[in-house]
């Protein structure tokens, strides 16, 4: 489908009662529903069940993750005022999926001094934005304690900007540099302004499907520890998962099982961003072990299990803007979907994987879209504060946009 029919495939199943909806469905989506609008956790075989689904059965999912959303979070649509800031791309993981990291030989290699990162700070404060998220390639010459001392220089100068920074493979490259275990050193970028950390580098949490995806990235055990640390020292962090690559549906439900297991050990996971897979320019696509899949219908299917699913343990579900473009991102806030994600101002990741979403949504233009759907747009803060009536600077608006580096970024909103 393009996005004009699938626009009126959703304005028609939102338009339809849900008794209709349900009366063609089968006996096991059916019931997987009823048990879900009933806030009771669904099993693994129901979670697949919904994952897998199409026809009738997917267009009373999609109607059931919309009136799920609107019980577990109303009709607002929030979104935060950030900036993306990479600090370098100098990376030497390799991952098959990424075409953002260099070599430090290359051309357009780059790994900014403090005093670049710190302008690019100041500007996104100039501009409205009270989050910056912050991520950069594994480089193996950055000095040992790099990202603690990023942090301290940039809180020093910014005190109250909150640091979203630093994936679970940073946090494990970065302890292993220092000799500390992971409690120690994300209680040392704590208490030197780590705010909270994305819940990025998980792709696919099975250990398979990783090592095709990148032999030398933390594993599932590795990001489970560091995620539950954080957690536990009041670290909170976001929650992604990548799909439409190399994984099967049974991998996907396994995945958000795991983390609505985290969730309920520790409930210090803020939202659960899907991130689609952008395969143009990713060595995966160039050794063609992967097809490209399909645009839309599976997109709108991920977000309404994804509500479905994780539904009574992480209730905030954010679309991602950058992976799907605008249009198609605001049809998810009527599949499941609450959050917008941020303004980013900058990225640069998905782009040169080959997105072609850009690097910049202004704030009119997400209320706007929010507007359009009887919503309420409403700003709020990394760890879901709302901030009622605050008006971002106009640097947060369409008529100060300018151009940027392109070289930072990552994901959408930052996971």
């Amino acid at each position: 489908m393009d996005l004009a029919e699938l626009r009126d495939y959703v304005n028609e199943i939102e338009a339809t009662p849900l008794n209709v909806l349900m009366r063609p469905v089968s006996a096991s989506v059916r019931a997987a529903l009823e048990k879900s609008l009933r806030r009771e956790e669904l099993n693994a075989e129901e979670g697949l069940a919904l994952y897998t689904a199409a026809g009738d059965d997917l267009r009373a999912i999609i109607k059931c993750a919309d009136l799920a959303r609107a019980e577990d979070v109303g009709d607002e649509v929030t979104y935060v005022v950030n900036r993306n800031i990479n600090f370098t791309n100098i990376c030497f993981v390799g991952c098959q999926f990424c075409g953002f990291k260099r070599q430090k030989w290359e051309s357009d290699a780059y790994d900014h001094a403090d005093e670049v990162i710190l302008a690019k700070v100041a500007d996104a404060q100039a501009r409205g934005a009270t989050e910056i998220c912050m991520q950069g390639g594994i480089n193996p010459d950055m000095p040992p304690f790099k990202y603690r001392d990023l942090l301290r220089a940039i809180k020093r100068e910014f005190p109250e900007i909150h640091v979203h920074a630093f994936s679970p493979m940073e946090i494990m490259y970065g302890a292993r540099r220092v000799q500390m275990d992971y409690r120690e050193y994300i209680a040392m970028l704590r208490d030197n302004g780590l705010g909270s950390i994305p819940g990025t580098a998980a792709e696919i949490l099975d250990d398979s499907v990783r090592e095709i995806l990148s032999h030398k990235k933390v594993d599932v055990a590795a990001w489970v520890d560091i995620i539950t640390t954080a957690h536990s020292l009041g670290v909170p962090t976001t929650s992604t998962i990548m799909y439409g690559h190399l994984e099967s549906p049974h991998h996907v439900v396994n995945h958000l099982s795991l983390l609505r297991d985290i969730q309920k050990q520790t409930h210090g996971i803020t939202e659960f961003v899907p991130l689609r897979f952008i395969h143009e320019n990713t060595v995966l696509y160039r050794k063609g072990l992967v097809t490209p899949s399909e645009t839309g219908l599976p997109d709108l299917r991920m977000y309404a299990f994804s509500r479905l699913y994780l539904r009574g343990w992480i209730d905030n579900l954010q679309t991602s803007w950058v992976k799907l473009g605008v249009d198609l991102a605001a049809l998810t806030l009527k599949t499941g979907c609450n959050d917008f994600s941020g303004t980013l101002m900058e990225e640069s990741i998905t782009a040169q994987a080959g997105g072609t979403a850009g690097e910049f949504v202004p704030v009119d233009l997400i209320e706007e879209k929010a507007r359009e759907i009887g919503r309420i747009p409403v700003e709020r803060t990394t760890t879901y504060r709302k901030l009622y009536g605050r008006k971002a600077p106009n640097g947060a608006r369409p008529q100060d946009h300018h151009q940027h580096d392109h070289h930072a970024g990552w994901g959408s909103g930052c996971g």
